[in-house]
Formats: C-alpha cells, structure tokens, sequence
C-alpha cells in the first residue's frame, strides 16, 4: 500500500467519525470511493513539444535524442507523465498533425530505436509517457489517401470522405486552416472531392468504414503494446460526421462544436475503442474537446460509460482570446461551473496552456517585466491546486513569454500564414491583424525551449525552424536552476506540494467572492484537511478580506511566490500578482 493511499484512508476513516457532517462543502469529493483512485488523478502531465525542444543533430529542429538527453531534467521537475506531440512520419504541414505513418517516426525526429531508448528512459525515472493520436484525418501523402484517390473502385477510397462531381458542389463546409475556409477540396482523377476539415493537406478519415476503424485499433495496439501509457486524441469530437451532408444555417461556424462534434456516431466509435482497446491497458485517455455541454462531457468521460477517462474541454481557453484583456469573473466562473459538474462523477484535465494557444503569461497574466515572475507563478499556482489533472506546457515552468513576431515571414504555422492571406484577399487592415497574431498566434507558444544563455538559448547549434524569443538571456534553465526564488523551482515546489496533498488532488472545490474582479479565492477540502487559495491576479496591492466562514485562526503558509505574507484576523494584504495557498485549521 502506498504512503498516499495510507493518508487517503486515514482522512475517510477521519471524516466519517463526523468532520464530514462539519463540513458540508466536502460531501463532493468524499462521493469519490478508493477504488476510483487512479494514476492519471493524480499525475502531473508535461506536454512537450518535440519540435522545439531540444536538437541534438544541429539542424535546427527538436528530435528524439535531444530529449533523451534531457530525461534528468524531466525527472527533477517532479513530474508524472509526458505528453508527447505527434512523433510519426509526416510532411509537416501542420507540424505533424498530418501523419503519412503511424507506425514509423518522423525521420527530423530520428527512428524507432530512439523511441524504444526515450521510452525506456522515461520508465526508469518512473515518468509516464503518452501519446498524441491524430485519430481524424490523416496526411494526403499517407499510401491510405494515395490509393484512395487512384480510383472510386479502390478498396481505400472509402477510408475518407468523398463527394461525386456529378451531384454537383458540396454542401458547403468550413475549414480550420483553408485559405478560403473551403472544406472540400476537388481531386481530378476520380472527379470527387474530399472533405478536410483542416488543411487541404489532411483529408478527413471515415470512421463509418469498420475496415479503417480496425486498423486505427490495430495502430493503437502497436504502441500500447510497446509499452505507453496513455492516448491524447486529436480533435476526436470530430471525428463522427452527419454523412447527409445537409445544409448549416449561415454563421454557423462561429459555434462550430455545435456542428462538428459529437456526432451521430461518436459514442458508439469510442465504446467499440473501448472494448477493443482501451479496457485491455491502464492508461490515461483524454480526447481533445468535450463537446460543447457539460452533457457532451460526461457523456464521453463517465466510468459507467466505458468510453474515456478523462475531459479535455475549451470553455476556459474561450476566456482571454481578446488582446484588450478579459474579466477574471470570467474565468472564476468556468472553472467553477465545470468543477461543480464534476464534483462526485468523471474527471478533468486542467491547463492554461498547450501548442494551440499562446502562452499563458502573456495571455492569462501579466508578461510585463516588472510582474512576468510573479504572474507566471500565480497561473501555475491556479494550475497545481484545481480539482483535476494539471496538464502543464513546457517552457511554462521558466515563465516563457509570447514572442510577438513583427513580420509574417517570420511565422511558421500554417494557421497563421494562412489566415494572413486570406485577411489580405478581404481587404482587412493588416496592422491590425499583425497585432492579434503577436497575442494569438500559436507559433507565440512554439519557440524554441530556453536552455541557457548561449547562441539559440542551447536549443539547437544550426539554425531553429523558428527564431528563439529574445529574452532567453533571462529566462533560460540554467539560470533559474541556481536561483532559489525562479518561476522554475517555484513550479518544483508546487508540484512537490501537490503529489504529497491528497486535498489538492481530490478535495471540494468552493469558490469564494466570485465577482471580486481582482482576487480569486476558494477551498479544498477533504477528510479533516482544508487549504486556502489566493490568487490576486491585478498589478496592484489589494488588502482582501476573507469570508468569515473561513477560519484564518490557524493558518499556515504552504506556498508563496513572495516573501512575505502579511495577514491579521481574516485580512491579508495582497501584493500585485500574489499567489498564497494556506493550510487551514
């Protein structure tokens, strides 16, 4: 028996000699039996980026050995498990989320004994590692797609979707990543389109075809057999299409979930992945995007619905999209509608940032240098003592920033470029475009990591793929390694904090104030234990008054990211951008 299973029991066996009856807020996470203890509650997930990680060949691109390289310093950040992005060979039109194979490597990435070596790396320093699965569309230089567009007779051509010329145009369809936004892309040779939800590059696969689901399953097998852990699933809500193709009302992709996920057939994919795949491993299963309901959600992730194990859902990445800032209630409420949901039933993932957004100092904080350290450890603060998995994006724990590019040249994604030129075909004002891009753009969170201070910030001795942010003289591994008060052993603190408090794992959540525009403040409880968060996510000093139910009688400081913390009674003087977790009574 674990030392945390030990410490768990004993808050149970606490709590129902009658501090649950004491504690109302508690009955939530007192509804979660021991045997619905798993690992993947209580990991703290690192989502690395292959690409920008570390290079070990010099040219300029992340690759398997440079993490290899760099497995010691994963493991001294505390972390569980690894959250790889996709890994398998690809063109890279959409940095690897258009896989020619799933079951080879990206050759600028190096080869399958290098994985074999990574993934027997991570094991032995007892970090988990799962996988990123593009279940949605594939590459269109996968032998799938190059077979299907031989000939409408072809056994493959049925492993995507298609429209015949002679029933004229599609039904229109919106793109993610098209420069007209044009889902369907004609193909000459069998005089069909092609449905592509995102780039012209990443033909949709047809999941009603049993044949292309058997070898999805087969593919999946081939890793799990291999040994990971888990399975990220790439915009897996989208994967079940309304093969009626009837006509949307217009605007409708301004709520594209609404339309596009959780289709006709999504449920009856997952339960037939689950009793073919998933039931057969213990690993972590977590689908990119929940639908757009709290239903959608627990409809994919309830253990008595044998589909997935965890929720990855966006209404929290919906709040901060505006360069003008956002409401802090905004963000209180969301976390706190989708924590109460999922008090006593299913699990979430919880993250701030990820490869599809920027980064969360900029976005959600304050990247100002004056404040960028302190608001940086307050997110991660936020992160590490929510109800749910942390999923944390790396270079995050330095305090990386947005890069903010001037130039289009300078950018990389495909999303980005473009979106540029299609704000050019409508005439839009493209200063001001440029200007969203520097807050919004994805390739703000895909820099190269930030090693040290020497050229390319230790990333890579050739040229990047993209330019390294300018301010890794300062915010760099080695120089936060030696400086006890950094955003990096802040993050090893916190995280440490975490894996030995069962309360910040699966205690009730309950919010406090919640229309303080400035301080976000709540408790976790469980058994007999009860912390205090406070989150003062202005730029200015605030003396915050906390809810009398709230006894400050006895309270001990378990964390700060300043070095003083000032209280008398229920009053605490709040400095600008503090973070205070308390242990109470």
């Amino acid at each position: 028996m674990s030392t945390l299973t030990r410490i768990i029991i004993l808050c149970l066996v606490v709590a129902s000699f009658g501090s649950y009856a004491q504690q109302p807020e508690q009955k939530n996470a007192l509804k979660h039996p021991l045997s619905k203890q798993q690992w993947w509650k209580e990991a703290v997930v690192y989502q690395l980026y292959p690409r920008s990680f570390k290079d070990s060949d010099g040219d300029g691109v992340g690759d398997l050995k440079g993490i290899i390289s760099k497995l010691d310093y994963l493991k001294s950040l505390g972390i569980d498990a690894v959250w790889l992005n996709p890994i398998f060979s690809s063109p890279n039109d959409d940095n690897g989320y258009d896989i020619s194979d799933y079951r080879n490597i990206m050759k600028e990435f190096g080869t399958m004994q290098d994985f074999d070596e990574l993934l027997a790396g991570l094991h032995k320093r007892k970090i988990k590692l799962v996988l990123d699965m593009v279940l949605n569309h594939s590459s269109d230089e996968h032998e799938w797609f190059k077979q299907a567009k031989s000939s409408r007779t072809n056994p493959y051509h049925n492993y995507y979707h298609w429209w015949p010329e002679e029933q004229g145009k599609p039904t229109p369809r919106y793109s993610f990543f098209d420069v007209n936004n044009d889902a369907w892309k004609y193909e000459p040779t069998t005089k069909s389109y092609y449905l592509h939800y995102f780039s012209q590059k990443q033909p949709d696969l047809n999941w009603e075809n049993e044949k292309l689901r058997n070898e999805i399953y087969d593919m999946m097998k081939f890793w799990l057999d291999k040994g990971i852990d888990g399975l990220r699933m790439d915009a897996f809500q989208y994967v079940s299409k309304d093969t009626t193709w009837k006509k949307y009302p217009e605007g409708y992709e301004k709520n594209i979930i609404k339309y596009y996920g959780m289709g006709p057939n999504l449920h009856n994919y997952l339960k037939e992945m689950n009793k073919t795949v998933i039931s057969k491993y213990n690993i972590m299963t977590v689908a990119e995007g929940a639908g757009s309901t709290l239903e959608d959600a627990h409809a994919l992730v309830d253990e008595d619905r044998y589909e997935l194990n965890m929720a990855y859902h966006f209404e929290i990445m919906d709040v901060g999209n505006d360069p003008a800032g956002y409401k802090l209630t905004d963000l209180k409420k969301a976390f706190t509608k989708w924590d109460n949901s999922f008090a006593s039933k299913g699990w979430l993932a919880i993250f701030l940032g990820n490869h599809d957004v920027p980064r969360m100092v900029s976005k959600y904080g304050n990247d100002s240098p004056k404040l960028r350290s302190y608001s940086s450890k307050l997110l991660t603060t936020l992160i590490m003592t929510m109800r749910g998995t942390p999923f944390y994006f790396n270079g995050d724990e330095l305090g990386m920033s947005n890069i903010k590019f001037n130039n289009i040249e300078d950018y990389r994604d495909i999303a980005t470029i473009n979106a540029y030129k299609n704000a050019i075909a409508k005439g839009e004002d493209m200063q001001a475009f440029m200007n969203k891009q520097k807050f919004i753009s994805r390739d703000n969170t895909r820099t190269p990591f930030q090693w040290n201070t020497s050229l390319n910030a230790g990333f890579t001795t050739g040229t990047p793929w993209i330019k390294v942010n300018p301010n890794y003289k300062e915010v760099n591994v080695a120089t936060e390694e030696k400086n006890p008060d950094s955003e990096l052993s802040y993050f090893k603190k916190i995280v440490a904090l975490r894996k030995k408090s069962p309360v910040l794992i699966y205690g009730a959540y309950k919010v406090f104030d919640i229309e303080n525009p400035d301080v976000y403040c709540y408790t976790r409880s469980y058994g007999n234990e009860k912390v205090l968060v406070l989150l003062n996510f202005s730029g200015k000093v605030i003396k915050y008054n906390v809810n009398k139910a709230v006894s400050m009688n006895s309270a001990k400081v378990l964390i700060n990211n300043y070095a003083q913390a000032q209280i008398n009674g229920n009053s605490v003087q709040l400095l600008p951008c503090q973070a205070i977790v308390y242990k109470l009574n």
